[in-house]
């Protein structure tokens, strides 16, 4: 498998200093794919980490472009009803002519993700459960109008009938689902069961090629072929010559964006910073231990200069590993 390389659209960035517009988002997802990136990313969130609509976004760029990979790194579906969500995404995955891949997360453990959970009235507790079962009742509602195919689903949280009702999408069956999730035996195990990419955060290479072999380990005795799962990786970096000023970059970056340290940041996720090839030689090593697409975000308020480099300095040394 080829080792692609995707870079995350800065709807993020536009919330945090204030200046939101569509233009530039296209601008940038135009940009990415002249400069030959596999993929465009957006992420979710209403009241935590506020942005504009992920879905909104990726219809527009969609549009806009004609062969990037269009996804979510990653989309939070407990935000949404899930009949409601079957239906918007199967409408994306037609305008995006079936380039889209669904990066799933069930919320991020922190208080202002509980808060934001409790604004659209769905309970913290058993968000697991929740995503798993909504994962489900798309791929039951995206597949009902297949012939012999079940039209309604009877889950622990949710109960739908007449699923072949919906438009079904472009793509057979779906978009792809990926797990954004780390490295704990739990996680390993559903990744292995039940969905279609792996797209941790893990910070360091060791660890992730270790959750890796027990993925694939775990798939071989479900019987999932080799194939079915494609390993990702969400990674931020921040470029520049004077590595000092990099991680003073980061920093003001995380700061900002989380509203903690960047030490404290860098103890669950996967961050680099500095001159290009030395941010390159430390994304090989988790292409070594076997992640075959690598989600970058970039660590800057103004993330657009960083393309070029990343595209012309990174992305052809990670290809050339795999």
């Amino acid at each position: 498998m080829t080792t692609r390389i995707g870079v995350l659209l800065p709807t993020r960035e536009q919330a945090m200093t204030g200046d939101f517009g569509a233009n530039p988002l296209l601008e940038f997802a135009r940009a990415a794919e002249s400069y030959g990136f596999d993929s465009l990313w957006t992420g979710d969130s209403l009241t935590a980490r506020p942005r504009l609509d992920p879905l909104v976004v990726l219809a527009a760029a969609g549009a806009a472009t004609s062969r990037i990979t269009l996804g979510t790194a990653a989309l939070t579906p407990a935000l949404r009803h899930p009949l409601i969500g079957a239906n918007m995404l199967a409408s994306l995955d037609h305008v995006c002519g079936s380039r889209l891949v669904l990066g799933l997360g069930s919320g991020f453990p922190l208080p202002e993700t509980e808060e934001e959970f409790a604004a659209v009235g769905v309970p913290f507790t058993g968000r697991v459960g929740r995503l798993d079962e909504n994962a489900d009742l798309w791929r039951t509602a995206w597949q009902a109008t297949l012939p012999d195919a079940p039209t309604s689903f009877k889950g622990k949280y949710w109960q739908a009938e007449g699923l072949d009702r919906l438009p079904p999408p472009n793509r057979p069956g779906g978009p792809p689902l990926w797990l954004a999730g780390s490295d704990t035996p739990r996680v390993l195990s559903r990744v292995a069961r039940r969905y279609d990419g792996w797209l941790p955060f893990l910070p360091s290479a060791e660890a992730y090629g270790t959750a890796w072999q027990e993925i694939q380990r775990l798939a071989a005795e479900h019987g999932r072929p080799s194939d079915a799962i494609t390993p990702g990786l969400y990674a931020t970096v921040t470029l520049g010559p004077d590595r000092a000023a990099a991680r003073r970059e980061l920093e003001h970056y995380i700061e900002h964006y989380y509203g903690r340290s960047l030490d404290f940041m860098a103890s669950i996720q996967a961050y680099a910073w500095g001159e290009a090839e030395e941010v390159a030689e430390w994304l090989a090593g988790y292409v070594r231990a076997g992640a075959r697409h690598i989600v970058l975000r970039v660590g800057s308020l103004t993330p657009a200069p960083h393309l070029e480099q990343i595209a012309r300095a990174i992305a052809p040394a990670l290809r050339r590993l795999s």
